[in-house]
């Protein structure tokens, strides 16, 4: 199909010209929405489409400051734990320190993953 010469087309011609865009990708989103459908529901039977398995799982404290403000290293640094640090505090200092009972009684859950 040659390319139009849309400067020299006259302003009927361009509008025209859009409708039939509009019609021919609103055809096409159409039918990519029907091939999703059909997609999502072979995948859906199957199992999960997208998304981590860790999304949503809580995860213990790492991090704690005096006032409360908690932080389990995931993800960006909070507000409160990076103006310390920026004030010349050092992340160790507000890292909370396991007992040696809760190092046995948490290695006492720990699977093997699986290969």
């Amino acid at each position: 199909m040659p390319k139009p010469n849309l400067s020299s087309a006259s302003v009927d011609a361009l509008l025209q010209l859009r409708d039939e865009i509009a019609e021919v990708l609103t055809h096409r989103a159409a039918l990519l929405r029907e091939e999703l459908s059909k997609l999502g529901q072979q995948i859906g039977s199957k199992g999960k489409v997208r998304g981590s398995s860790l999304k949503g799982r809580k995860v213990p404290v790492k991090f704690r400051d005096r006032s409360g403000n908690t932080w389990a290293g995931r993800g960006a640094q909070p507000v409160w734990l990076r103006e310390k640090l920026k004030a010349g505090a050092k992340l160790e200092d507000f890292a909370v320190h396991k007992t040696g009972a809760s190092r046995k009684a948490s290695s006492k859950k720990r699977r093997r993953a699986k290969r």
